[in-house]
């Protein structure tokens, strides 16, 4: 009789595990379970979608079969991985890695596997955030709509789509009878309030512009808190 197989292969490219029973898992296949635990962990710290989850487990998944890292913890591996697929600084404040062990796997995981990082964007959050802070659909698509503008004006160079969004939804969320608080916000997106107020008061300024020609305000532009 042919048993279960162990290693590796015993998950499945988005690093689900194909046999729940541990008893019949090899060493490798538990110390690969725990790392997609520990993925799974971060990631809901600071609430990020189930496709980066599922990019980052098989970036994982990739990385162990090849043994490249070998000497390097798997947390670190795990943090890097996550890193890698939505490239956050944020990252680094849910792990328990240092930033900078953090970055070294970084750099071997990409020379490992010869890969890009492609960068999400701040859509990639939006409806998520916009729905737990129960805000209506225009909200969502307007704080969508100023998010990208903001992009495309390039008044937000080097922050973070994580960032960005939440000062978008608090744009927007200002501005309708919606509103919601720094606060609120940032414990929905898993950021400071600092983090919300300094990607804000760089869109402040150009605020008119970033707008959808169609939303109706409940609190007119000139009327926005300035921070």
């Amino acid at each position: 009789m042919i048993g279960k197989g162990t290693g590796a292969a015993s998950f499945d490219e988005f690093g689900n595990s194909k046999y729940q029973n541990r008893r019949t898992m090899s060493s490798s296949d538990r110390a690969m379970m725990n790392a997609f635990k520990e993925i799974a962990s971060m990631a809901d710290r600071i609430n990020l979608p189930r496709n980066i989850v599922d990019r980052t487990n098989n970036l994982f998944k990739q990385v162990y079969e090849q043994k490249s890292l070998k000497g390097r913890s798997n947390d670190a591996i795990a943090s890097a991985c996550l890193y890698i697929a939505c490239r956050q600084e944020e990252i680094c404040a849910v792990s328990r890695i240092s930033k900078k062990e953090i970055g070294r796997c970084f750099k071997l995981i990409l020379k490992a596997l010869e890969t890009s990082v492609d960068l999400i964007t701040t859509g990639d959050f939006m409806s998520r955030f916009c729905s737990n802070l129960g805000l209506p659909k225009q909200v969502q698509m307007a704080a969508t709509h100023i998010a990208r503008k903001a992009v495309e004006l390039d008044l937000v160079p080097g922050r973070s789509p994580i960032s960005v969004a939440a000062a978008a939804i608090y744009m927007a969320s200002q501005a309708s009878a919606e509103k919601r608080t720094q606060k609120e916000i940032g414990d929905i997106a898993g950021v400071a309030d600092v983090t919300i107020r300094q990607s804000y008061r760089l869109i402040y300024p150009r605020a008119p512009d970033l707008f959808p020609p169609d939303f109706k305000f409940d609190t007119p532009v000139d009327k926005l808190p300035q921070l």
